[in-house]
C-alpha cells in the first residue's frame, strides 16, 4: 500500500533531501534568520543610544503674543468689462504678470 500520494518526486522532497541543494538551502535559510536576528539587535542598540524625547516640561513654549504679522499683498487690477463677457485670451495680454510698484507711503525696513 502507497501511503505517499506521489509526495516522493515533489519539489519539496527534491529540494529539502539529502543532497547538495538541501544542504545549501538549509545553511540560506539559517544564515537569513541570523541576519535577521543581528539587524534587529543591532537596530535597538542604536535606538538606545538616541536621545529620549522631551518631557511635557522641557517641550518650548507658546509665547503670550501672536508672532506673525500676515499682511495681504497688493495684486495688479483685476479690472474685467463692465458688461460682464469674459476677456478673450488674445484681450488677456500679460493680465496678472505685470510688475506692481511699492507703496510710496510706506518706508522700507
Amino acid at each position: 500500500m502507497d501511503v505517499t500520494n506521489g509526495v516522493r518526486d515533489s519539489l519539496a522532497v527534491t529540494l529539502a533531501g539529502p543532497g547538495p541543494i538541501g544542504v545549501v538551502l538549509g545553511v540560506a535559510g539559517i544564515a537569513v534568520v541570523v541576519l535577521l536576528i543581528g539587524a534587529f539587535w543591532w537596530g535597538m542598540r542604536r535606538r538606545d543610544q538616541e536621545l529620549p524625547p522631551p518631557r511635557p516640561e522641557e517641550q518650548p513654549r507658546r509665547p503670550d503674543h501672536r508672532t506673525e504679522i500676515r499682511e495681504s499683498d497688493k495684486h495688479g487690477s483685476d479690472s474685467f468689462p463692465d458688461d460682464g463677457r469674459g476677456l478673450s485670451p488674445y484681450e488677456l495680454g500679460s493680465h496678472g504678470n505685470e510688475v506692481i510698484p511699492p507703496d510710496p507711503d510706506r518706508p522700507r525696513d
